[in-house]
């Protein structure tokens, strides 16, 4: 997988180097030396994700972040912050402004290109979505899909964890913004997340009997919960296991011994995230039936006509049997 990356550093040697390495992944780059020409450059270069320094001077990433997060047209494109800061309230900070992740330097490639693959896969995807939506909100004929998804209250999460402490701690992080919980043990997750929708999974990589990674597969093998974002618990030196993770699919994660700061922040993002791909898609629904439904009548138009009629001629000669039409005008066009 390539993709377009903006590289924004007010250092040469650092801008150089990150290019080296984007070079030899084949990656498309351009970059950008201060948080103002990035505001400037990110508009004409368009990129699907941008590595975005904290220590600038006049505007640093977290200002950068935050006004990128709230312009319309950039608010989609992810961003990873480099940096050498390594503080847990740097990383809560980053976070807050909108960041997706945040990794320290000396870089590690393998986690940097894990991370740039699992967050330019999801803008791909949203990417599709938001070109359905944009026609038919361009004619009125639907809401703007990024209406409403602030308000978190209500977000329904499971958790898999056999860890009493963990979890407990978990729900009672998530419950001060009204968020639902569900903790589980791995053998209970496959009827819970059966019988109910999620805007969230939460899985440890950390059980005593199960392999959190393959209980994360097993969930996006299933057409109910294939959509929903995962963010696993993982232990802070166990980089190989979260790299694997990331580069299977994984949304996001988090190390443990658990920050509540840093869990709300990347809870919060995952949610956001969801229920902006959930009306997305539903406005894409919609765009569809509103194409084959008269709007007046609310009954199926000609083009439905056609295709339907079509099949249903094919299958009446296949079968030998007759076919009757009868055509009933209801309002007098």
């Amino acid at each position: 997988m390539t993709a377009r990356v903006l590289i924004v550093d007010d250092l040469a040697p650092n801008v150089k180097l990150l290019e080296a390495k984007l070079a030899n992944e084949y990656y498309d780059y351009d970059s950008a030396m201060s948080g103002k020409e990035a505001l400037v450059k990110v508009k004409q270069f368009k990129p699907d994700i941008i590595l975005l320094d904290v220590m600038m001077p006049e505007m640093d990433g977290f200002e950068t972040c935050k006004r990128l997060k709230a312009d319309p047209e950039t608010s989609y494109i992810p961003v990873v912050m480099v940096t050498a800061l390594s503080d847990i309230t740097d990383r809560v900070t980053g976070l807050q402004s909108g960041a997706d992740d945040f990794i320290t330097k000396p870089i590690n490639d393998v986690h940097l290109f894990a991370r740039v693959k699992s967050l330019v896969r999801i803008k791909m995807m949203l990417d599709e979505l938001r070109l359905r939506d944009k026609t038919g909100s361009q004619f009125g004929l639907l809401e703007q899909a990024n209406a409403g998804i602030e308000n978190l209250s209500g977000a329904k999460i499971l958790v898999v964890d056999d860890d009493v402490v963990e979890s407990k701690h978990i729900q009672e992080t998530l419950a001060k913004i009204q968020m639902q919980v569900t903790v589980v043990k791995p053998e209970q997750m496959n009827d819970v997340a059966a019988s109910s929708e999620f805007d969230l999974f939460i899985v440890s990589t950390q059980l005593d009997n199960a392999d959190g990674i393959r209980l994360c597969m097993h969930l996006r093998s299933q057409e109910k919960s294939r959509q929903t974002p995962q963010l696993i618990l993982v232990d802070e030196d166990d980089r190989a296991l979260l790299f694997k993770g990331l580069e299977m699919g994984i949304n996001d994660y988090i190390v443990t011994p658990l920050d509540a700061n840093e869990l709300l922040a990347r809870v919060k993002t995952q949610v956001r995230r969801k229920r902006y791909q959930d009306a997305l898609r539903s406005n894409y629904e919609q765009s569809l039936s509103l194409a084959i439904m008269d709007s007046l009548t609310k009954l199926y138009n000609r083009r439905y006509l056609d295709a339907h009629l079509q099949n249903m001629v094919v299958e009446s000669k296949a079968k030998n049997l007759p076919l009757s039409l009868i055509s009933i005008d209801i309002d007098h066009f």
